[in-house]
């Protein structure tokens, strides 16, 4: 097993295959040496998502030189026994709504905690540091475990139980979506903002038929609202 002196310029990028986390896996070839990346088969309702994944990263390979020699492998993992735990609008077909609770009917119960608990247990036996995720409590559709706090207790709770010395980085954490798409220019330029645009999935529905100016989806869900927003916000002070 590598020490964590070895393995500090190491990071595992849990990519989804959406806007977020595929800046989050720019952000951490910019920074790290060996990186990465996990994506979870979850039964969630944009599949689609699943698809992007391989996409983007080939696209990323072929266009960046630079950070293909830096990019690893990449995982799929299987987390179907999340949708066999209950049902939610996003592992269903149920109405996207506010819930009665507060919450969104989109949030899956203890899906990021599972997910980065997951992720620790796999860079754990790939000696990988620095679990890197797109959480954010800025701009985000309320869900509880992408909060600042939430995180940094996980953080506290793998290293105890796993004796290792992780890091849970959120480059995303403050900022509002506008900001996230001018971080991904600041990575890589106008191309970079294009392929993000091309080839990542936000939608909840899975649409891929409708194209817009941000991407593809309906429109209409908060996913496709938040990201068109942001989006116009970041064309309206772009040079």
């Amino acid at each position: 097993m590598p020490s964590d002196a070895d393995t500090r310029d190491t990071a595992l990028v849990l990519f989804s295959g959406g806007q977020d986390s595929a800046t989050c896996v720019a952000w951490a070839l910019e920074r790290f040496a060996h990186v990465e990346t996990i994506g979870f088969d979850y039964g969630q309702r944009h599949s689609v998502e699943l698809a992007c994944r391989g996409t983007f990263l080939d696209a990323l390979r072929e266009r960046y030189p630079k950070w293909s020699r830096r990019l690893g492998d990449d995982h799929l993992i299987d987390l179907g026994l999340i949708q066999a735990l209950g049902e939610t609008a996003l592992t269903g077909d149920g109405e996207i709504a506010m819930g009665a609770n507060g919450l969104p009917t989109t949030f899956v119960p203890g899906r990021n905690i599972l997910f980065l608990t997951v992720a620790a247990a796999l860079a754990y036996r790939r000696g990988l540091r620095v679990l890197v995720g797109g959480m954010c409590e800025t701009d985000y559709s309320g869900y509880p475990d992408c909060r600042d706090d939430t995180l940094k207790a996980l953080q506290v709770a793998l290293n105890l139980g796993m004796d290792k010395r992780f890091v849970i980085a959120t480059p995303l954490m403050w900022l509002d979506k506008a900001a996230t798409w001018k971080l991904a220019a600041s990575l890589a330029g106008p191309d970079f903002v294009e392929l993000i645009t091309e080839h990542t999935h936000t939608c909840y529905l899975g649409d891929r038929a409708n194209r817009h100016a941000w991407g593809y989806g309906c429109g209409n869900c908060p996913a496709c609202q938040l990201r068109a927003k942001g989006h116009a916000a970041y064309r309206a002070v772009a040079p």
